[in-house]
């Protein structure tokens, strides 16, 4: 073999060698890319393009013009006659305005005859599938007889196809006659705050309009109404959202809806709140198979555990619901479940805080039972509840009969007997045991927990750490009996016009000297 012959066969071995060295290398760095056969996971098969980013921001113009095709808003009418049209205070005014009326007599002939006024409102809501189903808020299509939905230049008539007034959404539907565009779901779990979010709706009746921002806040409870107090879990964000916005998407930089528009801070300026997607899909089935949502019922009153109730309680920990008021006769009463208990876990599953227990017995049937596990007076006991069906959400109280009032110091209280006369001239329960607040000062350690006293509320206290107190005296001897420096365990039933309210707990330290 010549010289130039033997230089080529060693050239090519070490091309070879080295093609070989390099293989060898990416397989031990695991640089090998997977072979075209490998599965892909359907969640990535699924996910949507993230917007582009130009000079450091999202294409805010792209992500509007991808989503604004499924974006709708929502006309509502309803007619009622002058002899109905008083009623009570919507919550959800306070939020939104009062709504729209128009009479069709507005020169005010026949004024007392019964004649027909017309109700408007409206809001937004998006396309979630091409057959026409649309979410919006409950709020938003309410009472309302007549509804029309605006896509485009094309008007439809909807029809309800079911509504959740707890979550305070709504399903509705649409006969396109084609296929729609419609907006995919994404997961508010995984969403952090500061996140971009964009929201689109109709403002004022001014359609597709996009506001952008990021999100503020997740978890937030705002207690728009009775109905929606127990689930609220909303996502705050400084997107704005102003009245007709209601129901309306609010979606990440891939277009995903991740939360339904529905209230704003009306004192405030980009404040505004929006319903997490993943509530949507759990309830989104049973709306748009029965109608309604079906959720298991404790019973219960419960409050979260902040560190002075922990210590109260001789916890280390702040984790589980505290139980404030278990109603009579419901299941949690029948499975000998008492206030003061703090439940521990459900089924087996650990309870943070009452979120966890609120969603875990709502996602279950009635007459499913489920387990559990309390701590009451330091010991853990298991408590079996056979859940019932969740139920659908006058003048002034007299001045209190004269008597004679105590007070501590201390405590910022004035307080007096709860008399036979007392209970029935307010319409309280004959069995209430305990002592009437009779005022509250500003100073009060309790006024800061919230309990105040007027002409229209009535407090009563009913135990002390756990025992129950049936005088003045006994109230009294409770408290000094306290160690200085300790937390009181105090326990307080609250009534407006003869209807008891959310008793509460208050927690205040005793003095040290």
């Amino acid at each position: 073999m010549n010289h130039r012959a033997r230089r080529s066969v060693l050239t090519v071995l070490l091309v070879f060698g080295a093609v070989v060295f390099g293989m060898v290398l990416a397989g031990g760095l695991d640089l090998t890319p997977e072979s075209s056969s490998s599965p892909t996971p359907l969640a990535a098969a699924e996910e949507e393009p993230m917007v582009a980013v130009t000079n450091g921001f999202p294409d805010f113009a792209d992500l509007a013009e991808r989503v604004s095709t499924a974006v709708v808003s929502i006309e509502a009418h309803s007619f009622e006659r002058a002899s109905q049209r008083q009623r009570g205070t919507d919550p959800f005014e306070f939020f939104f305005g009062p709504p729209r009326r128009r009479n069709p007599n507005p020169e005010g002939e026949g004024q007392g005859q019964g004649q027909e006024f017309r109700q408007d409102s409206g809001g937004s809501g998006f396309v979630i599938s091409p057959d026409g189903l649309i979410v919006t808020n409950n709020h938003v299509i309410d009472g309302a007889d007549e509804l029309k939905v605006h896509l485009g230049d094309v008007t439809f008539d909807a029809v309800v196809k079911g509504r959740d007034p707890a979550t305070d959404l709504a399903l509705l539907k649409v006969d396109s006659g084609a296929e729609l565009d419609y907006l995919r779901f994404g997961d508010s779990e995984q969403l952090r705050v500061g996140e971009w979010v964009m929201a689109i709706g109709s403002p004022g009746g001014l359609v597709d309009t996009v506001t952008v921002g990021v999100v503020s806040a997740k978890g937030r409870r705002i207690n728009i109404s009775r109905e929606t107090q127990s689930f609220e879990n909303f996502i705050q964000t400084d997107a704005a959202i102003n009245f007709g916005n209601s129901g309306g998407p609010l979606v990440n930089l891939r277009g995903q809806v991740i939360g339904i528009n529905t209230a704003i801070n009306y004192g405030a300026e980009n404040i505004g709140f929006a319903v997490p997607v993943n509530t949507l899909k759990q309830v989104l089935p049973a709306l748009r198979e029965e109608g309604r949502v079906r959720r298991g019922y404790l019973g219960v009153g419960v409050n979260d555990l902040d560190r002075d109730a922990a210590d109260a309680f001789g916890l280390s920990s702040t984790d589980g619901a505290l139980v404030t008021q278990v109603m009579a006769g419901e299941p949690a009463d029948k499975a000998g479940i008492n206030p003061g208990d703090i439940v521990l876990s459900v089924d087996g599953r650990s309870v943070a805080n009452t979120r966890e227990l609120i969603d875990y017995v709502s996602s279950k049937a009635p007459e499913e039972k489920v387990d559990l596990e309390v701590l009451r007076n330091g010991k853990k006991l298991t408590k079996t509840v056979e859940l019932k069906e969740r139920p659908s959400e006058g003048g002034e109280t007299p001045e209190p009969e004269e008597s004679s009032e105590s007070g501590i110091e201390w405590l910022g209280v004035r307080y007096q007997d709860l008399t036979p006369g007392l209970r029935e001239s307010h319409g309280l329960p004959s069995d209430l045991e305990g002592v009437w607040i009779t005022s509250v000062s500003p100073r009060s350690p309790l006024y800061d927990e919230g309990v105040v006293q007027t002409q229209s509320i009535i407090t009563v206290i009913t135990e002390v750490n756990g025992e129950r107190v049936s005088s003045v005296e006994d109230f009294e001897s409770k408290i000094r009996a306290a160690r200085p420096g300790s937390r009181l365990r105090i326990y307080l039933r609250r009534f407006v016009n003869s209807q008891e309210q959310q008793p509460l707990f208050a927690f205040p330290a005793v003095p040290s000297q």
